[in-house]
């Protein structure tokens, strides 16, 4: 079941960007060398929107902010409850598997690398979460965020089903 809930942006949200990963490329043509660079961004506004993007260029500084212009322009709302998940999430890109639980109060961002990046930026405080197989940033990261759009808090299932709140939680 896709769930579109991508997110048109005006400019007074204030997103916050956070580099995950740079990678040098080589290209090696007749007269040496050539590197250039490609930079894995993640934006997000702290409360609930959160996009990524991936931007190329010669200098570090044009790849990131490429990758910023790049993540800008999909974005994704995800439901943050008390600074928490909703509920588990499985969630699965190319050989990058995540696996992501809600936590109470005070527990913090159990979380590594590329996911601790994403998690932060949409504003999630207390979250468990595990990364199987592959460890590339790009893969994790896309699966860390196929694995919140695929959240689902009670009010969105209540609208889904067109009953009330209570409905949803006493049957």
């Amino acid at each position: 079941m896709a769930i579109n809930n991508r997110v048109k942006v005006a400019n007074d949200v204030e997103l916050k960007d956070r580099l995950v990963a740079i990678n040098r490329v080589t290209k090696v043509t007749k007269g040496g060398r050539t590197f250039s660079f490609s930079a894995i961004v993640v934006v997000g506004n702290e409360n609930g929107i959160i996009g990524y993007g991936l931007g190329k260029a010669s200098e570090v500084t044009a790849a990131i902010a490429k990758g910023v212009e790049a993540a800008k322009k999909n974005l994704v709302r995800v439901p943050v409850l008390k600074g928490t998940v909703p509920h588990e999430q499985i969630a699965r890109f190319g050989g990058a598997e995540v696996f992501i639980k809600p936590a109470s109060h005070g527990t913090g961002v159990v979380a590594g690398g590329a996911m601790r990046a994403v998690l932060e930026s949409v504003g999630i405080t207390d979250v468990l979460a595990k990364s199987k197989g592959s460890s590339n940033p790009h893969n994790l990261v896309k699966a860390t965020i196929a694995a919140l759009a695929e959240m689902r808090d009670a009010r969105m299932v209540a609208q889904n089903r067109g009953v009330s709140m209570s409905k949803v939680f006493n049957g």
